[in-house]
């Protein structure tokens, strides 16, 4: 999809990047303009497809979760069939917080949230016994450096 995104869109979506819960009175009086023109925007880029949604950023360890690994999986065969099958058991682990098909040498990379060892090692069987999984490495992630914090606008 190529919009076409002006200055003011690029300063709305920056301030809605930052904090999704700030009223639009808020944005319209930071990026100069009146409420009613920043609103209007800000529905636009929603029906655009620009936003997305709206969301949270929520504390792991206020939920329990103290381990990330990031999960290199090779397949047996790339074949469309045995991709769709695994993208589609992937899919109802909801410990597995993102998976991206891969160019090289893995197939797909997880990320994925574990409460300790135990939980891990649980959820380490469910992805090996996945459709179509040859082998699987974890790499425990030791500390975050630089956590997502949204795109460079």
């Amino acid at each position: 999809m190529s919009t076409q995104l002006d200055a003011s869109d690029l300063r709305i979506l920056a301030r809605l990047q930052r904090d999704c819960r700030q009223s639009v009175a808020d944005i319209a009086d930071a990026v100069g303009m009146s409420k009613s023109s920043c609103h209007r925007r800000i529905q636009a880029l929603e029906a655009n497809g620009v936003v997305e949604r709206f969301t949270a950023t929520l504390d792991p360890s206020a939920l329990g979760f103290q381990l990330f690994f990031l999960v290199d999986v090779r397949l047996s065969s790339q074949s469309d069939e045995v991709m769709r099958a695994f993208e589609k058991g992937v899919l109802a682990i909801p410990e597995v917080l993102e998976c991206q098909l891969m160019s090289g040498q893995i197939d797909y990379l997880l990320r994925v949230a574990a409460k300790d060892v135990e939980d891990y090692e649980r959820i380490h069987l469910k992805i090996t016994r996945l459709p179509g999984v040859a082998t699987v490495v974890s790499n425990l992630a030791l500390r975050t450096v630089k956590p997502w914090s949204g795109l460079p606008i």
